[in-house]
């Protein structure tokens, strides 16, 4: 077993984590599983008086640093989070969220690139309790699990590649998403060249590396609200805002007064103040209006269809 205990940032909790099939909850914490070339390490999760302590099972020392090092990007606590909070308390209409409620700045993260990916393309214009489900459903026939069986991995891509459109159908997706998950999958084996190696190299690599993106975007079904989605939840990009989400339309439609849908161009102009936090604002704000924190409040009602956060 290999253990960390990590000093949290002030005003830091959960993120939110659970509903996809991947985190499981346990008392106290959390547990998943993460597959580090070739093992499958168990990743467990307390909350303890001193910080959070990480525990890594199976696998060689190695492989259990890389798989805590990819739990602890997926909790965020890598992120600064009073120097964040401090700078969007600039704004007046975070300054209250962020002084109260810090948390919320945080968005939901994957602990890979490609997890963030397969659950993007799943989150493709439905509303957020059917994507779960198939999200669960892609996690539990297509990724590894816990050794108790109590959370689990994110599919591989190799896995996806390898897979019948038919077999993507039946975990929800329609044809034209399964055949743009496969796609997907196969276009990120070719370019990680099959590693699982996982840890912060292989983000630095997926935001480094343009053709990544490129070849994305070259695939039917896939735009630029997707590849939005990978860098602020799988690469940790602050500033990276995926502007077409419904949810954001529909937020910035009643903030702004408009009285309708804003478009994706007014979702951008209404962020662009939130500079180079623009990612962490919009997670901020969309919590909040869910919680019933915003003032002037937003109805819930608003907001029906939209992901949840």
């Amino acid at each position: 077993m290999t253990e960390a205990l990590v000093v949290p940032p002030r005003g830091w909790r959960l993120p939110p984590l659970f509903g996809c099939g991947t985190w499981a909850r346990r008392p106290g914490g959390a547990v998943r599983a993460l597959r580090v070339a070739g093992a499958t390490i168990d990743v467990e999760v307390l909350m303890t008086r001193r910080g959070v302590r990480l525990r890594a099972r199976n696998g060689d020392h190695e492989q259990r640093l890389t798989a805590l090092e990819d739990a602890r990007f997926a909790l965020a606590l890598d992120v600064d989070l009073p120097a964040v909070a401090k700078e969007l308390a600039r704004h007046p209409l975070l300054r209250p969220i962020v002084r109260s409620a810090p948390w919320l700045l945080l968005p939901r993260r994957a602990a890979r690139p490609f997890e963030a990916l397969a659950f993007a393309i799943c989150e493709q214009l439905i509303e957020a309790g059917r994507a779960a489900a198939i999200q669960r459903r892609l996690v539990a026939r297509f990724g590894a699990r816990t050794a108790g069986g109590r959370g689990g991995d994110g599919p591989a891509p190799q896995a996806l590649a390898a897979a019948a459109p038919a077999e993507l159908e039946a975990c929800g997706l329609s044809a034209g998403r399964a055949l743009a998950l496969r796609r997907a999958a196969a276009a990120v084996l070719c370019l990680e060249g099959g590693a699982t190696a996982g840890g912060r190299a292989l983000r630095a690599r997926w935001a480094s590396d343009e053709r990544i993106a490129r070849r994305l975007l070259a695939i039917p079904g896939i735009g630029r609200w997707t590849v939005e989605k990978v860098a602020l939840e799988g690469l940790g990009d602050a500033d990276s805002l995926p502007a077409a989400d419904l949810a954001y339309l529909k937020l910035v439609g009643v903030l702004g007064g408009l009285g309708r849908r804003a478009s994706e161009g007014e979702v951008r102009e209404f962020f662009a103040p939130f500079a180079p936090w623009r990612g962490l604002a919009g997670t901020a704000l969309a919590r909040a209006a869910w919680a019933g924190l915003l003032r002037p409040s937003v109805p819930v009602v608003a907001l029906n269809g939209s992901h949840s956060w």
